[in-house]
């Protein structure tokens, strides 16, 4: 993580992964999850809660293995686990998160409410790292989750592709994302918490805004799929800057960007088409009360 880091800001990039691997930038995170403000986190949270039972309804009886894909600090995988154990099932829980610290917490949230647990540190861009979920826990049926719009952070014409690829016919997929809003999409990303938690790296290289320079969201559409849109965000230095890490140099010139992780939407119909045509057949779906977030239920196409 450390020598992908360095090599990231050697060209001014800074992907996702690095805004849960910071100190700072965990504390922002779980600040930015703990008092509502975040609308999605909320969004995928309160469709889980309303939800759950109808989904743990479509999956075999019998143990089952719930795998969650970038499962943060874990709250809103204890909905699915206590429904199944509800339910008269005793599910086995794997969450997969590149941060370590939150990672912990998921597990450590899972065994207080006496889950079988085992934690993978794990990068969801890794495509070696992906493909070795298909053989975790093989024994029992699986439902892999990938929630709080985590798939709008890779690419969705490859990405549902890489997860209908690591389906068993016995398994099932449970995946979310945002309907894009011209006005409520950005005002849900350009506000003061959460631009705390994306300023997060920024602040633990040592940087300030506006003194160093400013963080700045955009959104643009991709023209591959209609319906298929990105929010954006970079800083923008300043002034020149040198940042010593780890003992090595960077340096940001004024004006320079700094290119930081994306978020893609969706329209409604765009979002399940994908899933459609990653080879995936499609056996709920669920749509928020403001109709901005939607959650999909499917498998393997054939089975």
């Amino acid at each position: 993580m450390a020598r992908e880091f360095l090599a990231a800001l050697h060209h001014h990039s800074l992907p996702e992964k690095f805004f849960y691997w910071f100190p700072t930038s965990v504390r922002a995170w779980l600040n930015l999850c703990g008092d509502g403000a975040y609308r999605n986190f909320m969004r995928s949270q309160t469709l889980l809660q309303t939800y759950a039972a109808d989904v743990v309804s479509h999956l075999p009886r019998g143990d089952i293995t719930v795998v969650s894909l970038g499962a943060g600090q874990g709250i809103k995988d204890v909905h699915i686990l206590e429904t199944l154990r509800a339910s008269g099932r005793a599910p086995h829980y794997v969450p997969l998160d590149a941060s370590q610290a939150l990672l912990e917490m998921a597990c450590e949230l899972a065994r207080d409410s006496d889950f079988s647990c085992r934690g993978v540190k794990a990068d969801l861009a890794n495509a070696q790292h992906l493909a070795a979920v298909h053989d975790l826990n093989h024994e029992t049926p699986r439902l892999i989750m990938i929630l709080g719009n985590t798939l709008g952070a890779f690419d969705p014409l490859d990405y549902g592709a890489r997860l209908a690829r690591l389906l068993r016919p016995q398994d099932h997929l449970l995946v979310d994302g945002e309907i894009f809003s011209a006005t409520a999409t950005m005002s849900g990303y350009d506000n003061p918490l959460n631009r705390q938690f994306a300023f997060g790296p920024l602040r633990s290289l040592g940087l300030t805004e506006p003194e160093d320079g400013a963080l700045q969201f955009e959104s643009d559409i991709d023209e591959r799929k209609p319906g298929l849109y990105r929010v954006r965000k970079h800083f923008r230095a300043a002034k020149d800057l040198t940042l010593l890490i780890a003992g090595e140099t960077i340096r940001l010139r004024t004006g320079e960007r700094l290119e930081m992780n994306w978020s893609y939407k969706y329209a409604r119909e765009t979002f399940l088409d994908l899933l459609r045509e990653a080879g995936m057949t499609l056996t709920r779906h669920y749509v928020s009360d403001d109709e901005r977030f939607l959650m999909a239920l499917g498998r393997k196409a054939g089975y």
